[in-house]
């Protein structure tokens, strides 16, 4: 079964950079209508480009996640130009990569009001009008650190958990109900949303990057096919499975890594 995009009315946060702005442009593609959700002038100015450019069915919004009136401003926004939101995509995210003894109290706040409550409440947001009408999709972008517990990424990791963790409870919950769930999870992404060390990391191949684009594509086909969970890039996503069975062996392999990682985690890269 696919689900057509052609005239969906889809809501995306984190539109303005990096995958959010692939993903845009894919989804435009297919001839949906756009909510396109930026943070800063910058990005708003940014979107209001894109969408000029390449003549998107679009309507661009500025909010502060992790403020509770412009959630709702943003959504309302949304179904005032459209009529409704049949597909919201979480993808906006923020990542702190350091060793959890280095990390700063705010950004560890931070990470969790952007990476978990802001995708809870814009579901929460959402939701009610989904049920109304017996349709919908949820869709979290997560990462293949939401399925193991990455040195340096403590932090980041411990959210993306909890956003896996969210989508599952949640699309049981919906079970039934017309209003589906997905979470995705890709792998490091080349784009400024990761620091200059884990694209080093990446040159020294102690993981890998995937290109924004190629990440954009596989989204919109896992929204397309209404998965419930799709996993980004062989073998992290071999090991995000293994590590849920086995995380001994997962355990073994990163020791291996290990100091290489706290070379870089620890800033003297």
């Amino acid at each position: 079964m696919t689900l057509d995009l052609r005239e969906k009315r889809i809501l995306l946060t984190g539109a303005a950079c990096g995958i959010g702005r692939e993903l845009a442009e894919a989804l435009g593609a297919k001839g949906a209508r756009l909510g396109l959700l930026g943070r800063t002038d910058a990005s708003v100015a940014s979107l209001e480009h894109l969408v000029a450019t390449h003549r998107m069915d679009a309507v661009v919004l500025q909010a502060d996640l992790t403020d509770a009136a412009a959630r709702r401003s943003a959504v309302s926004r949304m179904v005032e130009a459209y009529g409704r939101v049949d597909v919201l995509i979480n993808l906006a995210g923020v990542l702190d990569f350091r060793f959890f003894d280095q990390s700063d109290a705010s950004a560890i706040t931070r990470t969790m009001q952007i990476n978990v409550e802001a995708p809870m409440q814009m579901a929460r947001e959402i939701l009610p009008a989904m049920l109304g009408r017996g349709s919908g999709r949820i869709v979290n972008v997560g990462s293949t650190f939401g399925s193991i517990g990455y040195p340096g990424f403590a932090a980041y990791s411990a959210s993306k958990f909890a956003l896996r963790g969210f989508s599952q409870a949640l699309r049981r919950e919906l079970h039934g109900t017309g209003v589906g769930v997905t979470y995705v999870a890709p792998r490091s992404v080349r784009t400024a949303f990761n620091p200059p060390a884990v694209h080093l990391m990446a040159e020294r191949k102690l993981m890998h990057m995937d290109e924004p684009g190629w990440v954009a594509l596989h989204i919109v086909h896992a929204i397309e096919k209404e998965k419930s969970e799709a996993y980004m890039g062989f073998p992290e996503n071999l090991f995000a499975r293994l590590n849920g069975v086995f995380p001994s062996l997962v355990d073994g392999a990163l020791k291996k890594v290990l100091p290489d990682l706290a070379y870089h985690a620890r800033g003297v890269s």
